[in-house]
């Protein structure tokens, strides 16, 4: 079985924007590229922070942040005495929270709820920028066909990871939701076969029904002595 990473479904032509981008080279970018965020990197592509519509309007009105985190309002530029935020490197959030390629999409959608952002910059090592990657990429692979899933069920978890003879468990697969049914040799079978199926690429719920000859999960009575 092979899950998805981040590489698979990120955006690779991503819009950037360099530390002394303006303010309104940034406003054109978001609009011009119907994004809300640009990565901030520097000559060699290293990010140094990301710039968001939020950042934007923070600089100009009391609003809370619209990515979702608690807010940190800041005075207007003008009341705090400093000087406005004119450019990227001004603006960005900085150090930005990154992603790496070969991150599987779990991973991914924890990070991002854990540090409540809508999309993750996708660094190699050397922090270099390869990619962007959104919720909306995230839910890529629930779009795979039923047929696709039924298919790596069939083939990859039961016959060749599980070893399972044809015909066994027998798939079937409605919009995402898997049902198993038939009759194995152990109980302690179900449980596994369940979690590797559950987990293929595009499962949104699974049931099953299958039956077994052997409760070798029943407790074991230890015999009088």
């Amino acid at each position: 079985m092979q899950h998805r990473t981040v590489f698979e479904v990120m955006t690779h032509d991503v819009v950037t924007a360099a530390p002394g981008t303006s303010f309104k080279g940034i406003a054109r970018l978001f609009a011009e590229n119907d994004v809300s965020a640009v990565p901030v990197v520097d000559p060699d592509r290293r990010l140094l922070g990301v710039v968001s519509e939020a950042d934007l309007l923070r600089t100009t009105a009391e609003l809370p942040d619209l990515e979702g985190r608690p807010a940190d309002v800041r005075l207007l530029s003008q009341e705090e005495g400093l000087p406005d935020a004119e450019t990227a490197a001004q603006l960005m959030t900085s150090p930005a929270v990154t992603a790496h390629p070969n991150w599987n999409l779990v991973e991914t959608a924890r990070t991002m709820d854990r540090e409540g952002v809508k999309r993750l910059p996708v660094t190699d090592e050397t922090g270099r920028l390869m990619g962007i990657i959104s919720r909306s990429d995230l839910l890529r692979p629930f779009l795979r066909g039923d047929t696709a899933i039924r298919d790596e069920i069939e083939h990859d978890v039961l016959a060749r990871t599980l070893r399972l003879a044809p015909d066994t468990i027998r798939v079937a697969v409605d919009d995402g939701v898997v049902r198993l049914t038939g009759r194995v040799d152990e109980r302690a079978d179900i449980p596994v076969i369940v979690r590797l199926c559950r987990s293929v690429d595009g499962v949104v719920a699974l049931h099953e029904t299958i039956e077994y000859s052997y409760d070798n999960l029943a407790l074991d009575v230890e015999p009088p002595r």
